[in-house]
């Protein structure tokens, strides 16, 4: 391509605008005098012009073509590599087309995954003195390193590691004195309400791959009860999302929220009550753990979250400031674990119309379009996050759930494989996007927090979104597994399993981990490889009850 642009003479515009910021068209003042020096071309490893390249060799050539020969011994002052913007890279100078072209190669391979910049000063001369017009900077980020990062494991003895790794985050950096989840790994004493009951769960799952003892996961889970119980505050019987994990003193989420939290509390319950109906046996201590769930189950009042009778439940309640947030819990979103739970409650349950006209909206929820040919029966277009399809399917068995307004396992399925054929499709060409390397959901991103969906898509791909669909897509998030793990676990697995989320377009990793990101991976594996969590919480009496209410139907029921 460089040789047969640069030998017919001619000048690529596209790529002075992008590398140079030069306008093609010209006022005639503007013309450089003949023995200026203008940048003609550049190619960077045969690639086609860019403002960043990526996917650039290790060891890359690099040409310059001007319109007049350069001055060779302005060369090395005034071009110059290096990595990240900080450390110089030593490079080799060589002249083609009558020393009118530069090749730049560098010394010593470059470093796999790593950002460098190509820059040329106005110091540079023509071989008749004239100045480079306008100073160049070329952006360019190498390829990723195609080796196995750790040793290759059969796919059980892989997933024994995800879910052995992840659950470390609940169990080693549990709160000591209360027992509950974190809010993430740089929290302190903030503990979420939420995050704890997948926490839960993910503790049942650690007993039964005999990662921990059953006495040691019953003690974990009594403790956690224990304080929920006797340091809490409990609002009309739900929780806030945060509390403070040695006092137990709420922690307000935001000025408004200070109080309940309906959403995070039926996580949390969601978890206990898994935890009852796993911890079944006849001594005292299990007795007892039952007991104090039943106790916490029993206490919340669904129907106070009406807000006055309405047939809707709503979000949050502040003791200081009442219904201010006035956030409905409407489909489709996260939240169909709440409307599960207030039907089923034994002592406060919600009348079915609430779960009609509030949740679904009297059919407003469903959506019955196509998506990269896969019908999707509710909720917004694309599907939104992933985790719309995992938080309230930690314990809610989707296959064959069938209700007025929806197959779920149609929806969870359907959901999962249109953001995966996105990601696949790529139409915004963020570069890393494959049928490898995909998923996502809300998750940390270079500026904050964020909920990436297709139709908010920022080029960051979260591990829990693939990974936590493998009962949906197991070829394809078994796929995605291995490539996070075998050729990016150098820099995305850490001490308690896969960083939060990356951009490899940004070139950015996060160095976090949240409660309710890894919750749903090594919960959603187990139910994908045994079914555990969905026959314990689906199997519990009242919540068959409940989804029978509700008009649901399914096997399990």
């Amino acid at each position: 391509m460089f040789n047969s642009l640069y030998g017919a003479g001619k000048i690529s515009c596209i790529t002075i605008i992008l590398i140079c910021g030069l306008a093609c068209k010209k006022k005639e003042s503007d013309v450089p005098a003949p023995d200026m020096l203008q940048l003609a071309m550049i190619e960077v490893d045969n690639k086609q012009p860019a403002a960043i390249y990526y996917d650039i060799k290790i060891n890359p050539v690099l040409k310059m073509a001007f319109n007049n020969a350069v001055d060779r011994q302005t060369v090395a002052a005034n071009i110059s590599l290096n990595e990240s913007n900080v450390t110089s890279v030593p490079v080799n100078y060589s002249y083609e087309k009558n020393d009118s072209v530069i090749v730049i190669v560098p010394q010593l391979p470059l470093k796999y995954l790593t950002r460098y910049f190509l820059r040329t000063t106005t110091g540079l001369q023509s071989a008749k003195k004239g100045s480079l017009g306008t100073a160049i900077n070329i952006e360019f980020i190498t390829s990723i390193d195609s080796s196995d990062k750790f040793p290759l494991l059969t796919d059980n003895q892989l997933l024994d590691t995800v879910q052995r790794r992840t659950f470390r985050f609940f169990w080693e950096f549990g709160h000591p004195i209360s027992g509950m989840a974190r809010e993430r790994n740089s929290s302190g004493d903030v503990v979420t309400t939420g995050g704890t009951g997948f926490g839960i769960m993910s503790i049942i799952t650690a007993v039964n791959r005999n990662f921990i003892t059953r006495t040691e996961g019953r003690d974990r889970i009594l403790k956690i009860t224990n304080f929920l119980l006797n340091n809490c505050t409990r609002y009309h019987g739900a929780f806030a999302h945060w509390v403070n994990g040695a006092s137990g003193a709420t922690i307000p989420f935001s000025s408004n929220d200070n109080g309940a939290d309906l959403v995070e509390t039926s996580y949390l319950i969601n978890g206990l009550l898994t935890a009852r109906q796993y911890f079944n046996g006849a001594d005292g201590v299990e007795t007892d753990l039952r007991t104090k769930i039943n106790t916490i189950w029993n206490g919340v009042e669904w129907n106070w979250f009406r807000q006055n009778n309405q047939n809707v439940l709503y979000w949050h309640w502040s003791p200081t400031l009442n219904w201010v947030i006035n956030l409905p819990v409407r489909g489709w979103n996260e939240a169909l674990i709440v409307y599960i739970l207030a039907s089923s409650s034994l002592t406060d349950s919600i009348p079915k119309v609430v779960y009609d006209n509030g949740w679904a909206g009297n059919g407003a929820i469903r959506n019955n379009n196509t998506y990269y040919g896969y019908q999707l029966p509710l909720g917004p277009s694309n599907g939104g996050p992933l985790f719309f399809a995992h938080y309230s399917f930690l314990g809610v068995n989707p296959n064959g759930l069938v209700d007025a307004y929806g197959n779920y396992q149609t929806q969870t399925t359907n959901h999962t494989k249109i953001n995966y054929e996105y990601c696949k499709a790529n139409p915004r060409r963020y570069y890393g996007y494959s049928n490898l390397c995909w998923g996502l959901t809300a998750s940390d991103i270079p500026t904050g927090y964020g909920a990436n969906e297709p139709n908010n898509d920022r080029g960051v791909i979260t591990p829990t979104a693939a990974l936590s669909s493998i009962p949906y897509t197991p070829t394809e998030s078994m796929n995605a597994l291995k490539f996070f793990y075998y050729k990016l676990g150098d820099k995305l697995w850490g001490p308690y399993g896969f960083y939060d989320a990356f951009s490899l377009k940004d070139l950015w990793f996060a160095n976090s981990t949240l409660a309710i990101d890894q919750g749903p991976i090594i919960v959603m594996i187990e139910n994908y490889r045994s079914g555990l969590l969905w026959n314990l919480f689906s199997g519990a009496p009242e919540i068959k009850n409940g989804l029978r209410r509700l008009g649901f139907t399914a096997p399990y029921l």
